[in-house]
């Protein structure tokens, strides 16, 4: 473990949790997709009676095999309970580059799952950690992974004036059967900045299946308090190939009709 990382948490956090959430980073596993542009997430849900969608029209991905388009990637989170959102979540893949008996499009990286908060923290305008986890199952794709999967997560997240960190542990059992554990950290420029500096570092083995090692860099531009815009590239190894993909989104707030007119009522 870096010493960077106790540097981070030491001007506001004790030394015994500091080691505590490196170790936590280091030895325990993945959360689904649901904070773009990062394959970790933050310790927030939507408000209850919103929708947040977010929305990657187009994205490239260049590996030592093959070449693609994520034409589109969506996560649709609702808020059905205070403190709890549902994750809608796939990506269409649009092969450029592949061997000939490979399908093209394919639909990946699907999954259905509940979020909650268990702590009200610095990221719910309290102080301290905000802890939430999030469960459910992983979907069939198609024309890719089929069969049904499990994941389950821990998020611990905290911000301050200078920076917010996000750390993500995940165990999943994928739809080939086989364990698999993620470990991610996200740490962000100041929320109070219109456009922050992002950046992404995350380790994933499938056993018997795959092993990967990624980092992203990348920016938010918060346009308005519902919409934001995002870019990053992230560069990865896995399974002795280099890998490096091209993110650009944004993520909308909105209200549901029906919540509203109850609202105005």
């Amino acid at each position: 473990m870096s010493p960077v990382f106790f540097q981070v948490f030491a001007p506001c956090q004790s030394r015994p949790l500091a080691l505590i959430l490196g170790l936590f980073l280091v030895f325990t596993p993945r959360t689904a997709r649901a904070y773009r542009p990062f394959d970790s997430t933050d310790a927030d849900v939507v408000e209850a009676g919103k929708i947040e969608l977010e929305l990657g029209p187009v994205g490239y991905l260049h590996s030592s095999e093959t070449r693609g388009l994520f034409a589109p990637s969506v996560i649709l989170n609702w808020g059905f309970l205070p403190s709890w959102e549902l994750v809608l979540q796939g990506r269409n893949l649009i092969l450029l580059e592949s061997p000939p008996d490979e399908p093209s499009p394919k639909l990946i990286e699907t999954g259905l799952f509940a979020k909650g908060v268990l702590r009200h923290g610095s990221l719910q305008g309290g102080t301290g950690l905000s802890i939430a986890t999030e469960v459910g199952p992983l979907l069939p794709e198609i024309n890719g992974e089929t069969g049904f999967g499990l994941s389950g997560a821990l998020i611990l997240s905290q911000r301050w004036s200078a920076a917010t960190v996000h750390l993500n542990g995940q165990v999943e059992l994928s739809r080939a059967h086989n364990l698999d554990l993620f470990s991610g950290v996200i740490v962000e420029g100041p929320y109070s900045w219109p456009i922050r500096p992002v950046g992404e570092l995350f380790v994933e083995k499938e056993f018997g299946a795959s092993h990967q090692l990624s980092a992203l860099l990348g920016a938010i531009w918060r346009a308005a308090d519902t919409l934001a815009f995002d870019a990053a590239v992230r560069g990865a190894r896995k399974d002795g190939l280099n890998v490096i993909e091209f993110r650009a989104g944004l993520t909308w707030d909105f209200e549901l009709s029906g919540a509203a007119a109850s609202q105005a009522r």
